[in-house]
């Protein structure tokens, strides 16, 4: 999933946007471990099924919960970083006053 060069709607350059793994690791720290345990566990406790029933029932749960939100994320994760005008390393804030002010001497 690699983000295009340029946004084919309004022409944005998204040589700014570094989401890396970012979306891998939300989706398997929130969504995969969650539904992995829940679901896996409760049909495990519920019904004692053979091991078939779980990579019929319980595998492909996993997949789906896992693979789709993997685009959404990726554009939340692209757009926050335009919003927050984040780079490598930093987060530019027009809250924050810079601290390259030069002292003003006292004439006294």
């Amino acid at each position: 999933m690699k983000l295009k060069p340029k946004c084919e709607a309004c022409g944005l350059d998204n040589a700014f946007a570094d989401p890396a793994n970012g979306t891998a690791f939300f989706v398997n720290c929130f969504t995969f471990i969650l539904v992995a345990v829940v679901v896996s566990a409760w049909i495990e406790i519920a019904m004692s099924p053979s091991l078939w029933v779980h990579l019929f029932v319980s595998l492909p749960i996993v997949l789906m919960v896992c693979v789709l939100p993997l685009r959404p994320l990726k554009g939340w994760l692209v757009n926050s970083q335009f919003f927050y005008k984040t780079r490598r390393g930093k987060i530019v804030s027009d809250d924050v006053a810079p601290e390259t002010a030069t002292p003003v001497a006292d004439k006294g």
